[in-house]
């Protein structure tokens, strides 16, 4: 990989192939591989930049007869760590194990926008994922699953913010972004809010983060701003509008997943409507948000002359329509990453 250099990965014993000891040049390293079914893996990544291990789920190509394309798919506020993930309450996983692309899940990083900080938190720890997703762990995945270097980016709520940063870090690492309910924005009044009401969810200091608002900090994370930098970068950005649609019923809740209950209604029915007044109020609202923001990048897009896929329909902040979302983006990130499907 330009700028990081080779990674080393002597014999070991492996899972599928997968050697548990490559290295980075900085100490970033793979420690372990678990076999989870036929087409899923999940490593144990250790950043040296963080000094702490990470699960990293992987979902493998139909087909491994040739290097593939990769597409890094970010979970929201709390990193995945709880029920509130992409593996969880989606059937996404499942979705992507006929396609000749490697899935990569992260899991970590709760409350912390997928951000270099500038100090470590009291309560939220060190975090450097910019860092993990552009120097460390892109290269060590390469290197364990042999991809072909072709790389998209994904993700939701506050990483549909950060997918869009990412790839600015790193020029050429990220060939495409798919943001859904992101707000680029972060540096002016509305984004500062966003974001501060975002981190001290988690319990954390956003001046530990990018130093008190209005800091240079603030400005280079902002892709608003800095949306000449994401030119030459294959865009597809898209929002509910914080109307209640199909999935903000009962009904419609459990037919996200074929019919089942979702995992983070339990199996209490008055559990399930509270969680779902909750998904259309507070879900309603912020939705209404990012829709407000991601017409402002679509404006600001248009202006700077930059091409980009927006799709706007109605709907809360919630699992469902993410799921639509993704399965809709998918021709369009497969396009973007070499992929006839």
């Amino acid at each position: 990989m330009t700028g990081f250099g080779a990674v080393s990965a002597s014999a070991a014993p492996s899972v599928s192939g997968i050697p548990t000891n490559a290295v980075s040049p900085d100490g970033s390293r793979i420690t372990g591989v678990e076999q989870i079914d036929d087409h899923s893996i999940r490593l144990q990544v250790h950043s040296a930049a963080m000094d702490k291990t990470f699960p990293v789920d992987v979902v493998r190509p139909a087909d491994n007869s040739r290097p593939r394309p990769t597409l890094y798919l970010l979970n929201g506020a709390d990193g995945g760590e709880g029920l509130a993930s992409w593996q969880a309450q989606t059937d996404i996983p499942k979705f992507m194990a006929d396609k000749n692309a490697n899935l990569v899940i992260p899991v970590g990083g709760p409350f912390s926008y997928y951000a270099d900080w500038i100090k470590d938190d009291p309560v939220l720890g060190r975090n450097k994922w910019k860092t993990y997703l552009t120097e460390e762990l892109p290269p060590l995945i390469d290197a364990a699953l042999g991809t072909n270097g072709v790389n998209a980016i994904a993700g939701i709520s506050t990483a549909g913010t950060s997918v869009l940063t990412i790839p600015m870090a790193k020029p050429g690492l990220y060939k495409a972004v798919a943001a859904y309910s992101g707000c680029a924005q972060t540096s002016d009044k509305l984004g500062t809010a966003f974001v501060k009401s975002v981190v001290g969810m988690g319990g954390g200091d956003v001046e530990n983060m990018w130093g008190p608002p209005g800091s240079p900090e603030w400005l280079e994370n902002d892709a608003y701003i800095n949306a000449e930098k994401l030119r030459g970068v294959d865009l597809y950005l898209s929002s509910g509008d914080g109307s209640p649609g199909k999935y903000d019923t009962i009904d419609g809740r459990a037919e996200q997943l074929g019919g089942g209950r979702t995992q983070i209604d339990g199996d209490d029915n008055q559990l399930g409507i509270e969680t779902l007044i909750n998904q259309i109020a507070v879900g309603g609202a912020i939705e209404a948000v990012t829709n407000f923001c991601t017409r402002n990048m679509q404006q600001r897009l248009e202006s700077l002359g930059i091409p980009a896929t927006f799709r706007y329909a109605s709907g809360t902040h919630s699992w469902g329509y993410w799921q639509d979302e993704f399965k809709r983006s998918w021709a369009f990130l497969s396009r973007s990453m070499g992929l006839s499907e």
